[in-house]
């Protein structure tokens, strides 16, 4: 069950953990946050995300410099965007890099043939990400937060240009 950690929001933690999930497999494509030890590293990766399984899910290369890193530090950040319509998301959570076949083939898509040949290809790993914690920015859309930051400007007030929920997820 979704709990409440800080709002600025009309959503309940539920209504917010739905949005959450369901911006993150809109968007698709996120930046997959590691740490080395010394710095973030931020990479784009295709996210396959399936909520009944409460999972997230990566294809990547067996040498990748991600699976050295999770190794130590498996914590991970998970950033979508989607900037024209001012939507953001962020999933944190413990992530493990596996060969587990039969999910690989599974989660294969057409668009992975621009990296291996066929889901078969020795090289590729699994990553599963389990989300423990979710942030959400959530704008009406660029003309109204226009507008509220125009009035804003004008009265001298804060702008509400939409839902800032963190959620445990």
């Amino acid at each position: 069950m979704a709990k409440h950690r800080e709002q600025k929001s009309d959503l309940t933690p539920v209504e917010a953990t739905d949005r959450i999930w369901e911006l993150a497999k809109d968007i698709d494509i996120c930046m997959f946050v590691t740490w080395d030890g010394e710095y973030n590293r931020a990479r784009p990766l295709s996210a396959r995300v399936e909520r009944d399984e409460n999972a997230i899910y990566f294809l990547v290369n067996d040498d990748s410099a991600k699976s050295k890193q999770l190794s130590q530090y498996p914590k991970v950040t998970l950033a979508w965007s989607d900037s024209s319509h001012y939507k953001y998301v962020t999933i944190s959570g413990p992530a493990t890099v596996t060969n587990d076949r039969e999910k690989i083939a599974d989660l294969w898509e057409k668009t992975d043939a621009a990296w291996w040949d066929n889901a078969d290809d020795p090289e590729i790993r699994l990553i599963t990400v389990r989300p423990d914690e979710g942030e959400l920015w959530d704008s009406p859309g660029l003309i109204v937060a226009t507008a509220k930051m125009v009035v804003a400007a004008v009265t001298g007030a804060k702008p509400d240009i939409g839902d800032n929920v963190k959620v445990d997820l």
